[in-house]
Protein backbone atom coordinates (compact mmCIF):
# COMPACT_ATOMS: atom_id res chain seq x y z
CA UNK A 1 0.00 0.00 0.00
CA UNK A 2 2.77 2.58 0.40
CA UNK A 3 4.47 1.84 -2.88
CA UNK A 4 0.97 2.27 -4.14
CA UNK A 5 0.78 5.63 -2.70
CA UNK A 6 4.25 7.11 -3.29
CA UNK A 7 3.50 6.30 -7.00
CA UNK A 8 0.92 8.35 -6.99
CA UNK A 9 2.41 11.01 -5.33
CA UNK A 10 4.83 11.03 -7.79
CA UNK A 11 2.44 10.58 -10.76
CA UNK A 12 0.85 13.77 -9.51
CA UNK A 13 3.76 15.67 -9.09
CA UNK A 14 4.80 14.77 -12.14
CA UNK A 15 1.95 16.43 -13.30
CA UNK A 16 2.53 19.50 -12.00
CA UNK A 17 5.85 20.05 -12.94
CA UNK A 18 5.16 18.73 -16.59
CA UNK A 19 2.23 20.31 -17.07
CA UNK A 20 3.99 24.04 -15.76
CA UNK A 21 6.36 23.17 -18.90
CA UNK A 22 3.52 22.42 -20.76
CA UNK A 23 2.24 24.99 -20.40
CA UNK A 24 4.85 27.81 -20.51
CA UNK A 25 6.38 26.01 -23.53
CA UNK A 26 3.04 25.58 -25.56
CA UNK A 27 0.95 28.56 -24.82
CA UNK A 28 2.95 31.34 -22.71
CA UNK A 29 5.87 31.31 -25.42
CA UNK A 30 2.77 31.84 -28.51
CA UNK A 31 0.49 34.19 -26.50
CA UNK A 32 3.91 36.72 -26.99
CA UNK A 33 2.69 37.04 -30.51
CA UNK A 34 -0.38 38.13 -29.60
CA UNK A 35 0.79 40.61 -26.97
CA UNK A 36 2.41 43.53 -26.40
CA UNK A 37 5.49 43.31 -24.62
CA UNK A 38 4.10 45.10 -21.94
CA UNK A 39 1.09 42.61 -21.10
CA UNK A 40 3.04 39.76 -22.41
CA UNK A 41 5.42 40.77 -19.29
CA UNK A 42 2.55 41.34 -17.01
CA UNK A 43 0.42 37.88 -18.07
CA UNK A 44 3.88 35.96 -17.67
CA UNK A 45 4.54 37.54 -13.60
CA UNK A 46 0.91 36.81 -12.67
CA UNK A 47 1.14 33.66 -14.18
CA UNK A 48 4.75 32.75 -12.38
CA UNK A 49 3.06 34.20 -9.08
CA UNK A 50 1.12 31.41 -8.57
CA UNK A 51 3.69 29.03 -10.03
CA UNK A 52 6.68 29.57 -7.61
CA UNK A 53 4.85 29.09 -5.16
CA UNK A 54 3.72 25.09 -6.07
CA UNK A 55 5.65 23.68 -8.68
CA UNK A 56 9.33 23.95 -7.37
CA UNK A 57 7.94 21.68 -4.46
CA UNK A 58 6.11 19.44 -6.82
CA UNK A 59 9.55 18.83 -8.44
CA UNK A 60 10.91 18.24 -5.06
CA UNK A 61 8.59 15.50 -4.21
CA UNK A 62 8.90 13.90 -7.70
CA UNK A 63 12.66 13.62 -7.23
CA UNK A 64 12.05 12.27 -3.59
CA UNK A 65 9.64 10.01 -4.66
CA UNK A 66 10.97 8.86 -8.18
CA UNK A 67 14.12 7.91 -5.80
CA UNK A 68 11.84 5.56 -3.52
CA UNK A 69 10.60 4.15 -6.54
CA UNK A 70 13.92 3.44 -8.79
CA UNK A 71 15.08 1.65 -5.51
CA UNK A 72 11.74 -0.47 -5.29
CA UNK A 73 11.88 -1.09 -9.21
CA UNK A 74 15.82 -1.44 -10.07
CA UNK A 75 16.26 -4.95 -8.49
CA UNK A 76 19.20 -7.12 -8.71
CA UNK A 77 21.61 -6.94 -11.58
CA UNK A 78 22.23 -10.60 -13.01
CA UNK A 79 25.50 -12.66 -13.99
CA UNK A 80 24.39 -11.23 -17.58
CA UNK A 81 24.53 -7.62 -16.68
CA UNK A 82 21.85 -5.14 -16.66
CA UNK A 83 18.50 -5.63 -18.47
CA UNK A 84 16.36 -3.62 -20.99
CA UNK A 85 14.00 -2.28 -17.80
CA UNK A 86 17.28 -1.92 -15.89
CA UNK A 87 18.80 0.19 -18.41
CA UNK A 88 15.93 2.48 -19.24
CA UNK A 89 14.69 2.65 -15.45
CA UNK A 90 18.27 4.37 -15.32
CA UNK A 91 18.39 6.49 -18.13
CA UNK A 92 14.81 7.97 -16.96
CA UNK A 93 16.20 8.37 -13.29
CA UNK A 94 19.40 9.94 -14.48
CA UNK A 95 17.38 12.67 -16.69
CA UNK A 96 15.14 13.30 -13.52
CA UNK A 97 17.54 13.79 -11.27
CA UNK A 98 19.25 16.20 -13.65
CA UNK A 99 16.07 18.28 -13.94
CA UNK A 100 15.67 17.96 -9.88
CA UNK A 101 19.46 19.13 -9.65
CA UNK A 102 18.46 21.72 -11.95
CA UNK A 103 15.69 22.91 -10.78
CA UNK A 104 17.15 23.17 -6.80
CA UNK A 105 19.91 24.95 -7.96
CA UNK A 106 17.78 27.75 -9.80
CA UNK A 107 14.68 28.31 -7.60
CA UNK A 108 16.73 27.66 -4.23
CA UNK A 109 19.88 28.63 -4.84
CA UNK A 110 19.21 31.14 -7.62
CA UNK A 111 22.23 29.29 -9.26
CA UNK A 112 22.05 29.72 -13.01
CA UNK A 113 20.28 26.40 -14.82
CA UNK A 114 23.48 24.21 -16.47
CA UNK A 115 23.68 25.56 -20.10
CA UNK A 116 20.10 26.74 -21.01
CA UNK A 117 18.05 29.37 -19.79
CA UNK A 118 14.60 28.42 -21.38
CA UNK A 119 11.93 25.69 -20.54
CA UNK A 120 12.73 24.29 -24.06
CA UNK A 121 15.39 21.35 -22.93
CA UNK A 122 13.64 20.54 -19.70
CA UNK A 123 10.17 20.17 -21.92
CA UNK A 124 11.92 18.25 -23.90
CA UNK A 125 13.86 16.06 -20.93
CA UNK A 126 10.29 15.55 -20.03
CA UNK A 127 8.77 14.32 -23.15
CA UNK A 128 11.57 11.67 -23.06
CA UNK A 129 11.53 10.07 -19.50
CA UNK A 130 7.25 10.04 -20.81
CA UNK A 131 8.33 8.29 -23.75
CA UNK A 132 10.72 5.84 -22.05
CA UNK A 133 7.75 5.18 -18.81
CA UNK A 134 5.95 3.95 -21.67
CA UNK A 135 8.09 1.74 -23.06
CA UNK A 136 10.52 -0.02 -20.34
CA UNK A 137 7.62 -2.01 -19.28
CA UNK A 138 7.06 -3.68 -22.63
CA UNK A 139 10.76 -4.00 -23.88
Amino acid sequence: MIYVTIKLIHIFSVFIYGGFLFTDNLFLTKIKKDLSNEEHSLVREYFMQYVRKIVPKALLVAVASGIYLFYMNFGTIGEEGLTNFQILLAIKAFLGLWLGLRGILQVFFKIQPFVFKSHIFPFILVIIIIFISQIMFVI
